[in-house]
């Protein structure tokens, strides 16, 4: 029954998307919310998505278990293009991820092949949790694989080589980029760009594909396809760069300690997730309304008013944190992050979270391994709460040590098997804001 219930609640935030009626044009609202960085020709890919339904895609490289934020920027595009009637492409590269497309500083680490093919049924399925698979325009998903596994390479070589000038593709950024490095690049990072721009052209084939979407440090991957097209079937296609989004300060967005915020609550739980769209800087946050959120303009507005006006009320940041948990976790995890970032500040009750919710959370503390007989004060000792046993008495004699939340009065106060919630968690607190997890 929670398969079948998660089912419909995705089925319910899609139906209730929308694009903003108060913008003339589809590519007047793109270019208003920052995913237009660059384009082919503004004017015909305008007239284009105001026209009858066409095709058009994005790829996703399988070279992790799952998706991050970039990859979510993708995705709302291509949501907002099927909201408007057109039919969408969710490319996962089962031959593309074999290679990875080149780094700016080293050769990636190539997986085996059933990694990838495990990567890619992971993948596909966080595509299609944010498109339609409904109607005239449901999403469809397509595997390189299935065109490039039987392509020989004289073939490939004589049919799509031939067409490609290496003049051309060493001026591509990426691939400068690594020349100009001490590790230079390899034949097969160097050769990507031919793979992808030969997905374009097949895709072109099998659907009339007219347009394809990536980030716009992927530009020129985006213009081999284009460029290859107009050769081949001397047709025009077009290609969409969104920014690499960033931080006022200028770092990469989507980043903690080299780290990428993934979409899989395992590798980055609901609570994590809520808390990084909850501390965007006030600087950041009506960007990322815009970018990730489909509230309205004059929804997002108001708030940019917000916070200029009462910005340590942080209500955009709380609509934000809201907004985007629901819509990659879903409105009951988003709740338990809620519920979870109130109850280790005493704001709530930290037995009443749900397992997932608390284990989240705790994962975001400094921890101590303990159990049921451990002395609170050790245990402070081992989060890094005090500096030694000493120090954990007196602060407990000065009535600021609490337990999940319950003040510590003794102290030689041990840990209870009622204190453990979900029988493994506990969480100590010291002061008011000072906290650590217990983990058993």
């Amino acid at each position: 029954m929670a398969g079948v219930s998660a089912v419909n609640e995705r089925a319910e935030i899609l139906a209730a998307q929308r694009n903003d009626d108060s913008f003339e044009t589809l590519w007047d609202e793109l270019e208003w919310r920052g995913l237009i960085h660059v384009s082919t020709d503004q004017g015909a890919l305008s007239e284009l998505l105001e026209g009858e339904p066409f095709t058009y895609y994005c790829g996703f490289d399988p070279t992790a278990p799952s998706l991050h934020l970039g990859n979510l920027v993708q995705l709302l595009l291509l949501r907002r293009l099927q909201l408007k009637g057109h039919k969408p492409l969710g490319l996962v590269g089962g031959s593309t991820g074999l290679i990875g497309d080149p780094r700016p500083t080293a050769e990636r680490t190539l997986n085996s092949r059933d990694t990838v093919a495990e990567w890619v049924t992971r993948l596909q399925g966080q595509v299609s949790r944010f498109l339609s698979s409904e109607g005239d325009n449901a999403v469809r998903l397509v595997n390189n694989l299935d065109w490039t596994a039987p392509l020989s390479a004289i073939d490939f070589l004589r049919e799509i080589g031939k067409h490609f000038r290496v003049g051309t593709m060493l001026k591509k950024d990426a691939v400068a980029a690594r020349l100009n490095s001490e590790e230079g690049i390899s034949y097969t990072e160097f050769s990507y760009q031919i793979l992808q721009g030969y997905d374009f052209l097949e895709l072109y084939r099998q659907y009339g594909c007219l347009l394809q979407s990536g980030g716009s440090d992927q530009w020129g991957n985006l213009t081999s396809g284009t460029d290859l097209i107009r050769k081949v079937e001397g047709r025009s296609a077009h290609a969409i760069g969104t920014p690499l989004i960033t931080n006022a300060d200028g770092t990469k967005f989507g980043k903690s300690e080299g780290n990428a915020i993934w979409l899989d609550p395992e590798m980055c739980s609901p609570y994590t997730f809520y808390q990084f769209w909850l501390n965007q800087a006030d600087a950041d946050v009506i960007a990322r309304l815009k970018v990730f959120t489909f509230l309205s303009r004059a929804e997002i507005e108001d708030y940019e008013r917000q916070v200029a006006e009462e910005p340590f009320k942080r209500a955009a940041q709380k609509r934000l944190a809201l907004e985007v948990t629901t819509l990659v976790h879903g409105s009951a995890a988003a709740q338990g992050a809620i519920d979870a970032s109130e109850a280790l500040f005493g704001r709530g009750d930290l037995a009443a979270l749900d397992e997932v919710s608390l284990r989240g959370a705790i994962g975001e503390l400094p921890r101590a391994a303990g159990g049921e007989g451990s002395l609170v004060t050790q245990l402070m000792v081992d989060a890094g709460l005090v500096k030694s046993l000493g120090e954990g008495r007196r602060a407990i004699a000065q009535g600021g040590v609490y337990v999940n939340n319950v003040a510590v009065e003794a102290e030689d106060r041990v840990l209870g098997a009622s204190d453990l919630l979900h029988g493994r968690y506990a969480v100590l607190r010291r002061g008011k804001k000072t906290l650590a997890g217990v983990t058993a």
